[in-house]
């Protein structure tokens, strides 16, 4: 009996490839496929729900994950998506994910996109916990998904990530949702929600403008390179949107404090 496969919106490196296939879902494999499976099977092994459970391989040669039933965000936004209780689950989500990913070790597999140094400290990050990585159920995220971008990073690193894109951390007049105009509350409250230390809070500022930088840098190295969805990214208004989003952090770093530290 030939299987239904049903493509998956959302996502970029691999827009097209992933679908689903009863309650399973199949993706490409890479060059950091162990190291994910790894990770996934930690998750699995220490009770963690909020991650796919790795299956296996197919005969067409791609992971088989299991699927995981709820919404991810996706343009147009939901207005559920927009709410500070939905920021709340996302902060809530990632601090139970760092708790699991404690025990796990690293050292033995290859990783795909390196943090910048400063960023390494003690745990696998999940390093893109965008807004279509992030399955939800009634309103509160459940689940991380897609973790190519894994490996080696911190608390501090995801959590910028995090609040970059969920606030988002951008100019005003590139905002187009409900959020315009709470950025600095919601920069704040993601922190809070989350629980993170003082030591944390007083880089954020500057690891989220970082996590900018590496981000972009990432999506303009796939664009160069010919990958067709990144490359209509970039030349399409993500290169502009990325200088105009550097100026703003540059001219809003003192603001981007206050918020976080008054």
């Amino acid at each position: 009996m030939v299987e239904v496969e049903t493509p998956l919106l959302g996502g970029t490196a691999n827009r097209g490839l992933v679908v689903r296939v009863r309650d399973t879902v199949r993706r490409p494999l890479r060059g950091n496929s162990e190291a994910i499976h790894a990770l996934l099977r930690h998750l699995e092994d220490v009770g963690f729900e909020g991650a796919p459970t790795i299956l296996g391989i197919d005969g067409q040669g791609r992971e088989v994950l299991s699927y995981l039933p709820g919404e991810t965000v996706t343009p147009p936004y939901p207005a559920w998506s927009m709410t500070d209780a939905a920021l709340d689950s996302v902060a809530a989500l990632l601090r139970e994910y760092h708790q699991a990913v404690a025990g796990f070790r690293p050292d033995d597999f290859s990783w795909s996109e390196p943090v910048p140094p400063a960023y390494v400290e003690d745990i696998v990050s999940h390093n893109d916990p965008n807004l279509d990585n992030i399955v939800f159920r009634d309103g509160i995220a459940v689940a991380l998904i897609d973790f190519d971008l894994a490996g080696p990073g911190s608390v501090l690193w995801d959590v910028a990530t995090a609040i970059r894109l969920w606030g988002p951390l951008r100019p005003a007049a590139d905002i187009h949702d409900a959020r315009r105009g709470r950025t600095f509350a919601r920069f704040r409250r993601f922190a809070d929600s989350y629980g993170l230390s003082e030591a944390d809070r007083l880089r954020l500022v500057e690891a989220a403008a970082d996590n900018h930088v590496w981000c972009m840098d990432y999506v303009r190295r796939g664009a160069e390179a010919g990958h067709p969805w990144f490359h209509q990214r970039w030349t399409t208004g993500e290169a502009a949107l990325t200088q105009r989003t550097n100026h703003w952090f540059t001219a809003h770093a003192d603001a981007l404090h206050h918020a976080l530290l008054a």
